[in-house]
């Protein structure tokens, strides 16, 4: 229910404008690394002096106007400058939703080849992020263009989708990052149980360090990184073929503790004001993550419940304010 309930809440566009306004209070400032280009490269610098590499996401949710797309192609264009600039160790995230997908197709396809295009000119990385179900073969179709014309580009596989081990042999030559899903998808296209969920993972993540090219494992669950460490170690896996990769502000000692012992690791760095979705979502993948809200909303650690709650209570009152306005 607590899954659902935060789903729903990320899917609302007046929370989403509202939530704007009030910044990162509701406790959001521990999961995203600042609002600024410039307070994003300090905090992968920080990143960078423990030995672990960044993906930097431009956050921006609910993009149907092509001035705003184009906004957020500029944004994403300044970042990969400021990379570029600061030598520091990172690569982008995008999704092709914030830059026009749901606009036009073609235009969201110049938007993405100006950014693949200045990103291989510095050596940059580019990731295609995943999203839900409508937005799987549109995306795909994108890569498969720009791939033609650049290598740098790669994206992400969900192991909640029963297609996931065809998309993953179909891409095994690109870089990719393997994800669970953070979309609640109808049981038509995706697994709904979550230990069905996680052996497909698992299957994934394993078949794709034998046969793929580069493989970024995204979780937080520490045992499946442990079956990960005795699979590459059992398969003679060198370490120069994955990585492990977390969400900024998430697990930070497991962080620091992988790449201390010598793994490849990358935290996915989001940024920018338009946080609201992306915090919903994170609370709904992990009952958790609860506990950070409260944490951050009181700056206690007791009482979760009563911290996610006021949070609800206080976007629903957001939301009430909203709906008398517009009568």
């Amino acid at each position: 229910m607590l899954k659902d309930f935060f789903m729903g809440l990320s899917q609302n566009q007046f929370l989403n404008t509202a939530a704007k306004k009030y910044g990162l209070k509701l406790g959001a400032q521990s999961v995203v690394a600042g609002t600024t280009i410039e307070e994003t490269i300090k905090s992968i610098k920080e990143l960078n002096a423990h030995g672990i590499s960044a993906t930097v996401d431009n956050l921006g949710e609910f993009v149907f106007e092509k001035e705003e797309a184009t906004k957020a192609k500029e944004q994403i264009l300044k970042v990969i400058e400021a990379i570029h600039e600061n030598k520091v160790d990172a690569h982008i995230s995008l999704k092709p939703t914030q830059l026009g997908l749901d606009i036009d197709y073609a235009f969201c396809l110049s938007n993405l080849r100006e950014i693949v295009h200045l990103a291989n000119n510095y050596g940059i990385f580019v990731n295609f992020d995943m999203e839900d179900y409508g937005h799987l073969a549109p995306s795909f179709d994108l890569l498969d263009e720009l791939s033609m014309e650049y290598g740098n580009v790669g994206t992400v596989i969900q192991a909640y989708f029963y297609e996931a081990q065809e998309n993953l042999e179909k891409y095994k030559n690109y870089r990719l990052r393997i994800v669970k899903g953070a979309y609640k998808e109808p049981e038509e296209y995706a697994y709904q149980d979550k230990k069905d969920i996680d052996k497909n993972y698992m299957k994934l993540i394993e078949w794709h360090l034998l046969n793929g090219k580069f493989t970024s494992i995204a979780t937080h669950d520490h045992r499946i990184i442990n079956q990960v460490k005795e699979f590459v170690k059992k398969n003679n896996i060198p370490n120069d073929k994955f990585e492990f990769q977390m969400l900024y502000g998430f697990r930070k000692e497991m962080q620091l503790e992988l790449a201390k012992e010598g793994y490849n690791f990358c935290t996915y760095v989001p940024f920018g004001n338009d946080w609201y979705g992306y915090f919903m979502r994170r609370l709904a993948e992990r009952p958790q993550n609860l506990n950070l809200v409260a944490k951050q909303v009181f700056n206690k650690k007791t009482n979760t419940i009563i911290g996610v709650a006021a949070g609800a209570f206080l976007l629903g009152r957001i939301s009430k304010a909203n709906n008398k306005k517009r009568r």
